[in-house]
């Protein structure tokens, strides 16, 4: 009975450290997105600058951000920003949404993926966390 108590919790704990690390680390995450700075901002005072701005972005439907003007490729995207989107399209945009204007290759690495959404996801519409 012990043995089976020992697995069970030997693999609570491995499941809550595959969680943790899906998640993304969102300190690490705030390293990554200095390279979407050039075209991103985020946080309280953002504005659409070459791109939009991405607070609130978990939960918004793509190509809907106010005041900025999208292509029709991310216009008519039809999903909605969250987590699996989100590292899909950082991943390879122009593989996404083909048209896109975003002028990014991707971020090919999984763990600098996770990372930035777990810092942008965390940011509220009004850029708040």
């Amino acid at each position: 009975m012990k043995l089976i108590q020992a697995l069970s919790a030997a693999a609570a704990l491995a499941l809550a450290s595959s969680t943790a690390f899906a998640a993304g680390d969102p300190a690490a995450g705030e390293k990554v997105f200095m390279k979407c700075k050039a075209c991103h901002q985020i946080g309280p005072n953002a504005k659409n600058v070459v791109g939009p701005e991405l607070n609130g972005l978990n939960g918004r439907k793509a190509g809907t951000a106010e005041g900025y003007s999208y292509s029709d490729a991310m216009k008519n995207a039809g999903f909605t920003w969250d987590e699996a989107n989100f590292l899909a399209y950082i991943e390879a945009p122009k593989t996404k949404v083909p048209g896109n204007k975003m002028p990014f290759a991707g971020l090919p690495n999984d763990a600098d993926r996770a990372n930035v959404w777990a810092y942008i996801s965390q940011f509220k519409a009004d850029g708040s966390k």
